[in-house]
């Protein structure tokens, strides 16, 4: 059936840098797949993890392996068979917490079935044991027949398969004192990593307070500018102020040259001022004499508008005087024209 994934989740990879092991190294430009995968005909757990074409994580999870959380976010655990050490950093701290107990599922597993595994493994070769002993028994005595010829053709066999698992215990035992090797390593790369995640953390706070007192400066020498700006528009309300009263100077010192100017001819103009007082003055005494003639004339004018209507009133009454005379003169002819028909 070949491996099965068991359990996937998302998050940001890291491996730790092989020269320093103390910096970490991005494996991805962002969050990609992480699965544990079940090998059943092996019996056998992985971590894989792909990022585009490229595998970034291949680990076999060993009994010996230890998954450590070293912040509410990332963790990190050790593979000696890839010389490396693998880190995680997930979005949230309950996908570190699932991976986590997941990881610890995983690794009790695979120590059950390495345990089953090495009783097969010394069972088969118990049973190889005995088998070879048995063999060289049957050497020892004549042949008795076709059974004992086919009991020395299995005993061969099982000598050649001890032999083989013989070679794979030693290989096995060289295997685990190197992984045992590796893995010294890796704690050691992982104490230092842990105390330079420590350092880090002394740096990032020392950083942070001298963060929070570059921003306080900050502030302080924007405030320090802001007055400067203050100053400054100040000094060019000032500027601008001088300007016009150096602008007015001038026209004032324009005035006053045109009044020195004008100074000068002030003798003349009083001179002509006299003159014309007196010509004024002359013309006042003229102007006098002549409302008195006016007045004098306004007087005569009212004599005769007074005569006038004097005379009017009397030529009125000299005229019905000379009507009432015609009116008689008028009777009187008719009069004589009467006695004149009678005769």
């Amino acid at each position: 059936m070949g491996e099965q994934p068991i359990f996937t989740t998302r998050a940001h990879v890291f491996q730790i840098d092989p020269n320093t092991k103390k910096n970490w190294m991005p494996a991805s430009k962002q969050a990609v797949t992480v699965s544990y995968f079940y090998d059943v005909t092996r019996n056998s757990y992985r971590i894989i993890s792909v990022d585009g074409a490229k595998v970034i994580i291949n680990s076999t999870i060993t009994p010996n392996m230890t998954f450590t959380k070293t912040s509410q976010k990332f963790g990190q655990w050790a593979d000696s068979r890839a010389n490396t050490v693998f880190g995680l950093g997930f979005s949230s701290e309950q996908q570190l917490t699932k991976f986590a107990e997941k990881f610890q599922e995983v690794k009790e597993a695979a120590k059950i079935a390495k345990d089953k595994t090495q009783e097969k493994i010394e069972t088969s070769s118990n049973h190889s044991q005995a088998s070879s002993v048995n063999g060289t028994d049957d050497e020892k005595a004549s042949h008795a027949g076709p059974a004992d010829t086919h009991l020395k053709s299995e005993n061969d066999k099982l000598k050649i398969a001890l032999t083989q698992s013989a070679a794979n215990v030693k290989k096995w035992e060289i295997e685990l004192q190197t992984l045992r090797e590796s893995n010294a390593r890796l704690t050691t790369a992982l104490q230092e990593s842990a105390a330079s995640v420590e350092q880090w953390r002394r740096q990032f706070s020392i950083c942070r307070d001298e963060n929070d007192r570059l921003r306080t400066k900050i502030d302080e020498l924007e405030e320090q500018c802001s007055e400067i700006n203050r100053e400054k528009e100040k000094n060019t309300q000032l500027k601008r102020r001088i300007e016009e009263l150096e602008a007015e100077l001038r026209e004032k010192e324009t005035e006053l040259k045109d009044l020195r100017k004008q100074s000068e001819i002030i003798p003349q103009l009083m001179s002509e001022c006299e003159y014309v007082s007196e010509k004024l003055e002359a013309a006042e005494r003229d102007n006098q004499n002549l409302e008195d003639k006016v007045r004098s004339l306004k007087t005569d004018i009212e004599e005769s508008k007074y005569r006038q209507r004097h005379l009017k009133v009397e030529l009125k009454s000299f005229l019905e005087v000379l009507d009432g005379k015609i009116d008689d003169l008028h009777d009187f002819r008719r009069g004589l024209s009467k006695l004149g028909t009678d005769n």
